[in-house]
């Protein structure tokens, strides 16, 4: 039977091997030139350089500069020209006004699509701007408002997964580990949002019993009282649902505050930050939800998807030291925006965004299926179970 994964395997190879030919070759077929440089595929890119979200936009740079250089080796067939991608870096110091005011800033400028995002109130404040300027956004935050209401976000689309499958995921093994009662400490905003409202519709028909739901501060301030109130309920587990470095942060002081029971995170936390020198301990033996291309892993169906996650660890190590699971979701929204461009033949705003919304294809991260009536792409067979193994993460389910 062909099945929603085999379209996206099908699709794979136009959206993974772009770029990944050999070095300094060009196609030549005699009816495309190079554009001009005030020509090229501008992507206007607003990270979390600084500040709370630095741990998970500076391998989100790194992961944009390694895939354009992959992409401008042979250029990008937009119409009659080959045209390469210039990206166009702003650090929003992980403040979501900044954020929002970048997406105007950079369209000004000439952007042709918008990047970034990584925290859920940032990437939020993009696409809210995204949509006044009518500018396609790819974010790379967690939470479901950044492509809902649809009806106010037809420019964003959303590359990690939606906190439903994550939260179902999560359920699922619980059960299977015949948990009796579960603890949910979620961060706050949007991210923190959408995964209590997730956890509860999941919980709603299972037979684990979701007690006490504390939310983190803001700003990431002191969290020992809300580790403290999550411990006190004495719950067999705790659910983390947050972005690192928070994530790392409250496994901490879960510890702390007495918890000795199993710790479950979203796919916020998985970055190196997590697993570091301060939370090494507290966080050895969790688990955590994230598309399944983990540590080299993945439940990727095509040999087209292998080989382009292969080239992405090998040249993201061979230029940065280690590879970064959060990386792959920047590399995925490049490939997409230069589909996208191909597709147009054109770099018209509207015509990207139009032919966004068809993309099916297999990234590096997972698979994606955007529509006209969804935006949040992440395809759910794309997730896998990881557990946190002597300081690693290791493919669990």
């Amino acid at each position: 039977m062909l099945t929603r994964r085999g379209v996206l395997a099908a699709a794979a190879g136009s959206l993974l091997l772009a770029g990944c030919g050999p070095q300094g070759q060009r196609p030549d077929d005699g009816t495309s030139s190079s554009a001009p440089g005030d020509q090229n595929l501008v992507v206007g890119v607003s990270l979390e350089l600084s500040g709370r979200g630095a741990a998970l936009g500076v391998v989100q740079r790194r992961a944009l500069e390694i895939t354009a250089e992959a992409l401008n080796r042979s250029g990008i067939p937009v119409g009659n020209l080959l045209r390469s991608v210039r990206l166009e870096f702003r650090d929003n110091g992980s403040d979501p006004e900044v954020a929002g005011r970048h997406a105007t800033e950079l369209t000004r400028a000439g952007a042709h699509a918008l990047v970034g995002g990584v925290l859920g109130d940032t990437a939020t404040a993009i696409a809210v701007a995204a949509q006044r300027v009518k500018t396609p956004f790819l974010a790379l935050g967690f939470s479901d408002r950044i492509v809902l209401p649809l009806s106010e976000r037809t420019y964003s689309f959303k590359l990690t997964p939606d906190a439903t499958d994550m939260a179902r995921r999560m359920v699922d093994l619980l059960e299977t580990q015949r948990v009796g009662r579960v603890a949910l400490l979620a961060e706050d905003g949007p991210h923190g949002d959408s995964g209590v409202r997730a956890l509860r519709e999941a919980f709603a028909s299972s037979t684990v019993d979701l007690g006490r739901t504390v939310r983190l501060p803001a700003g990431g301030r002191s969290f020992r009282a809300a580790a403290e109130r999550v411990a006190a309920g004495n719950p067999d587990a705790v659910i983390v649902w947050g972005t690192a470095p928070d994530s790392g942060t409250a496994a901490r002081e879960l510890r702390r505050a007495g918890h000795r029971g199993a710790l479950f995170f979203d796919a916020g936390a998985v970055v190196d930050d997590t697993l570091s020198g301060a939370n090494a301990k507290a966080v050895e033996g969790a688990y955590a939800v994230h598309p399944a291309c983990l540590g080299g892993s993945a439940l990727m169906a095509t040999s087209g998807a292998l080989v382009a996650r292969r080239d992405f660890d090998y040249r993201y190590t061979r230029k940065h030291g280690t590879s970064v699971g959060f990386a792959p979701y920047a590399a995925d929204a490049l490939q997409l925006v230069a589909a996208a461009a191909r597709k147009a033949t054109s770099l018209d705003r509207g015509r990207l965004r139009a032919f966004l919304q068809t993309q099916t294809s297999e990234g590096i991260a997972g698979g994606y299926a955007f529509t006209a009536d969804r935006h949040g792409g992440m395809e759910a067979d794309s997730l896998g179970v990881y557990q946190v193994s002597q300081g690693s993460w290791t493919r669990y389910a």
